[in-house]
């Protein structure tokens, strides 16, 4: 793995269950996971596709990068450094670290770890 690791793309959503029917239905991708009625992380291959609403979603109306990598810090500040924004973080949520930012362009990113247990 390199030093950032693109994993998951982050839909929004304003109704989660026919947004998970019409990905599972039209492109047959299997349902890893769902959070209530606010988020859900479909099977894409290499990448998870993920469906959230605006309860959930890092920067709703958005399609956001989730990038993991080992030094959540360290990738902020290089964002800020490079000409990018900070929009959160870096902060530690129920199960990572995470900091969602913009890039350059404005892009949407979230990068994040798991908080070691």
């Amino acid at each position: 793995m390199s030093d950032y690791d693109v994993r998951m793309i982050v839909l929004s959503t304003d109704d989660l269950d026919e947004s998970i029917r019409f990905y599972s239905e039209t492109l047959g991708m299997a349902l890893k996971f769902r959070d209530g009625a606010h988020f859900a992380a479909l099977d894409g291959g290499s990448v998870t596709l993920a469906l959230a609403t605006a309860i959930d979603h890092p920067i709703h109306g958005q399609v956001v990068v989730g990038i993991k990598t080992d030094d959540v810090d360290g990738a902020a500040k290089a964002i800020e450094a490079s000409g990018g924004g900070i929009v959160k973080g870096p902060y530690d949520d129920a199960h990572e670290r995470r900091a969602v930012v913009y890039d350059n362009k404005g892009n949407g990113l979230v990068f994040y770890s798991p908080l070691q247990r």
